[in-house]
């Protein structure tokens, strides 16, 4: 049997290294610990967020070292808006929002390179509103009608 043509190419694998140079050039950091610190507080706090087959399928995107940060932490009980999840990420780390809101667009943005089209378009179905910005791309959810 042949191998159907898949829509979403698998991407040419990235070692952990590459992955903090790709976040340290996104983010515009000074040092690779800093985007290290970055990496590991985002990917901590998505693991957090993320359950089921996506969260999987992501390990299996990400070098083994961010992988094992990502699915080292428990998924909480409340999910968090987007705009919650950068608030709690700020809060853990002791940062500011903005500082918080920069680590997530730097790391996230690899990410989504790293995860393709498919997979992230699952994420963001599963996640809270607010996310997909945060993984830069469009938000397109569509909202509940209030009640009359």
């Amino acid at each position: 049997m042949y191998d159907q043509p898949r829509p979403n190419p698998a991407h040419h694998a990235m070692t952990f290294d590459q992955m903090l140079e790709r976040v340290r050039y996104e983010g515009a950091y000074p040092t690779r610990e800093r985007a290290a610190e970055a990496v590991h507080n985002v990917l901590a706090a998505l693991g957090r967020q993320l359950t089921g087959d996506e969260r999987v399928g992501l390990a299996r995107c990400l070098p083994v070292e961010a992988a094992l940060t990502l699915t080292a932490q428990i998924p909480a009980t409340e999910h968090l808006t987007g705009w919650g999840f950068v608030k709690d990420l700020a809060a853990r780390t002791g940062v500011s929002p903005a500082v918080a809101r920069w680590d997530t667009g730097a790391v996230l943005a690899v990410v989504t390179r790293l995860a393709g089209p498919d997979l992230l378009a699952r994420i963001l179905r599963r996640l809270p509103g607010g996310f997909a910005l945060l993984f830069g791309q469009a938000e397109l959810r569509q909202t509940e009608p209030a009640a009359a």
